[in-house]
């Protein structure tokens, strides 16, 4: 119950109508990375169609764009010509990860994005998300059950219990 409002504008209202304006500024990163890929797109391709969406690039320029962010999260050249299947966890969690920045956005919202990964890869994983932020200076709403993974994270914690807010 509520509204949530980003850039001034009801989220909701903006999905409902597909107002790309907003939607653009968005994105998600989802704790299953495996079901958010393109099962039939390798990595690279993945994150070259991102930059094709967002800055009209043909595809040479775009994936060009897409072995650089692709390296700067942590998957090598060879990775990225896998596909989803051929990928770990951690390694399909990186991909939507950059998928996610390829697109600039100027809010990022990781909905339990690391909670199906074994503690190193946790870590790799948010240390990307936080080197990330500090470089392309967007915002973060990140979801989490594991308070320890919050604390590493973020800089302002809300507790929610059924849906309301009762700690700040």
């Amino acid at each position: 119950e509520g509204q949530l409002e980003f850039l001034g504008i009801d989220i909701s209202k903006a999905v409902e109508k597909r107002d790309r304006t907003v939607i653009r500024e968005l994105q998600m990163v989802f704790q299953n990375p495996y079901a958010s890929l393109n099962p039939r797109m390798s990595a690279l391709d993945t994150v070259a169609e991102a930059f094709r969406y967002r800055e009209g690039l043909d595809w040479r320029s775009a994936r060009n764009r897409a072995r650089q962010l692709l390296e700067e999260v942590g998957i090598e050249e060879a990775l990225s010509r896998r596909y989803p299947a051929a990928l770990s966890g951690g390694q399909r969690q990186r991909v939507a990860v950059a998928r996610a920045l390829a697109c600039r956005p100027r809010l990022l919202i990781a909905d339990e994005a690391v909670s199906a990964l074994d503690v190193s890869v946790q870590a790799q994983t948010l240390n990307t998300l936080r080197e990330s932020q500090k470089r392309l200076g967007f915002g973060m709403l990140f979801i989490s059950h594991d308070i320890s993974v919050v604390r590493h994270l973020a800089d302002r914690i809300m507790v929610m219990y059924l849906g309301r807010i009762v700690e700040e």
